[in-house]
């Protein structure tokens, strides 16, 4: 982040994004003419229309998961996800075009899906090869950037732990600078501690760190501006680390309200793009599961009707998006339907619990009427496990952060679940495990850990020992 003269915070943004941008509108359109060629059709002005399309697509897609931002500090493998997605986009967006407008018939189908895939591997070939380029010459010492951190504390230790497990991105920590004795800081950054704070000040006004970064707490807010005030009279990029409790923010993200700069501590990382992704995601796999589970469906219900009195689908309140009351569906296992303000957890052994409902509890089948609820809007495929109203009245009382795991849909199965914190929750460590694994999911959010999740639950959900 940046500052600008008005003293607003600025994306980071890549001085190469220009280039960067021209070489995918290059590609694009080689690669349609490509496979023009290569398979014998002329290019016309329409092809160019559909390149042009295209090309929008990606490029309004891309800006909006910043794929041009700069990826020094960032992970290769995020870079190419958001360019399939960006292109995957561009792609369907193309296709619509060519629907609506009624000209498919006009263009060859085989050498537009040939443009297709040989632009896919392209945008990232190009992406993978100047990448292994830019790691090859980092690690001959070129292309780096060295850095000290002023303030060895536990964002400081963080932030010099990733820059020694990410030499790639061309960091190379050179100092470390505290005003503490050696012996009150840890050991491991021991060989990069050259000096107290005011000697780091100085060496950085010699010129001889690309980066500082100020890594002390926020409480220090005096001592921060004198050193800021210090270094303004150095030309390295001076960063600060702010100690906002890292551990516990949920999508932090700059905003602000006309000049007024603010941070959002907790927020929902499904947003724009993100959220396009998630429902998409959402819809297509209900709508797949539900096709493929119909008969089961059916068969399950007379079975629930047959086997015990009551109702085949138990709705039971639950919260969900921001905390609003849903109602989620489940086939009935129990006798009895318990959605009062006090719900007894099911426990090994339970009587309550038909012996068919053992079977779909063990199986994971009781809840398979919630993928009806992700068509809906209420819940999503993969995300933090409902609880009952009540269960959420009380934890939210006695566990740090509970209620954070509502800034996304609830899902039919989540990151905790396949970790092993399924089923009763009888003590509060294991509510805290469930809710740690629930945020952790949120934080770190990608398409591919829904995927892996979706397949853990698969090969577990025959085999759990804590569902009952």
């Amino acid at each position: 982040m940046i500052n600008n003269n008005n003293g607003m915070i600025k994306n980071n943004i890549n001085v190469f994004a220009v280039v960067y941008r021209l070489i995918d509108l290059a590609v694009i359109h080689l690669m349609l003419i490509v496979a023009l060629y290569g398979y014998s059709v002329t290019y016309t002005k329409e092809y160019f229309e559909l390149s042009l399309i295209a090309s929008i697509g990606f490029f309004l897609t891309a800006e909006s998961f910043a794929l041009y931002r700069s990826w020094r500090a960032g992970f290769f493998n995020e870079l190419m996800f958001y360019t399939f997605i960006s292109w995957a986009f561009a792609a369907i967006l193309v296709i619509t075009y060519m629907f609506f407008t009624k000209q498919s018939a006009d263009f060859s189908r085989i050498a537009t899906v040939i443009w297709f895939v040989a632009s896919f591997i392209s945008l990232i070939t190009w992406r993978f090869l100047f990448n292994r380029f830019l790691a090859k010459i980092r690690s001959k010492g070129m292309n780096t950037r060295s850095v000290a951190i002023i303030g060895i504390t536990k964002s400081g230790q963080r932030l010099a732990q990733q820059i020694l497990d990410n030499p790639d991105t061309g960091f190379r920590l050179t100092a470390v600078f505290d005003d503490r004795i050696p012996e009150r800081i840890d050991a491991t950054y021991h060989a990069w501690l050259e000096g107290n704070i005011k000697e780091g000040v100085e060496r950085a006004k010699n010129n001889e760190f690309d980066v500082v970064y100020i890594a002390l707490p926020m409480i220090a807010e005096e001592r921060i501006k004198h050193i800021l005030q210090l270094l303004g009279d150095t030309t390295a990029n001076v960063q600060l680390v702010p100690d906002l409790f890292v551990y516990t923010l949920m999508n932090a993200s700059m905003s602000h309200i006309g000049n007024i700069q603010t941070i959002s501590v907790y927020d929902n990382p499904m947003r724009g793009g993100n959220a396009a992704l998630k429902r998409f995601e959402d819809i297509a796999f209900s709508l797949c599961i539900l096709t493929l589970i119909a008969l089961p469906l059916l068969f399950i219900a007379i079975a629930v009707k047959v086997t015990s009195k009551g109702p085949v689908i138990f709705k039971q309140n639950r919260y969900g998006l921001d905390g609003k009351k849903i109602k989620v569906y489940k086939f009935r296992s129990m006798t009895v339907t318990e959605n009062s303000d006090v719900v007894t957890q099911a426990k090994k052994g339970d009587a309550r619990i038909t012996p068919l409902g053992a079977f779909l509890r063990r199986t994971s089948l009781d809840e398979l009427p919630q993928f009806i609820n992700v068509l809906q809007g209420r819940m999503s495929v993969v995300g933090p496990r409902p609880h009952a109203v009540a269960h959420n009245e009380s934890y939210r009382k006695e566990v740090d952060y509970y209620m954070l795991r509502h800034k996304v849909r609830p899902g039919i199965t989540g990151w905790a679940q396949v970790n092993g914190w399924r089923g009763e929750t009888d003590t509060i460590d294991k509510m805290e495990m469930r809710i740690k694994y629930d945020l952790e999911y949120i934080r770190n959010w990608t398409l591919w850990l829904d995927v892996k999740i979706i397949i853990f639950t698969v090969f577990r959900s025959f085999n759990d020992k804590n569902a009952y």
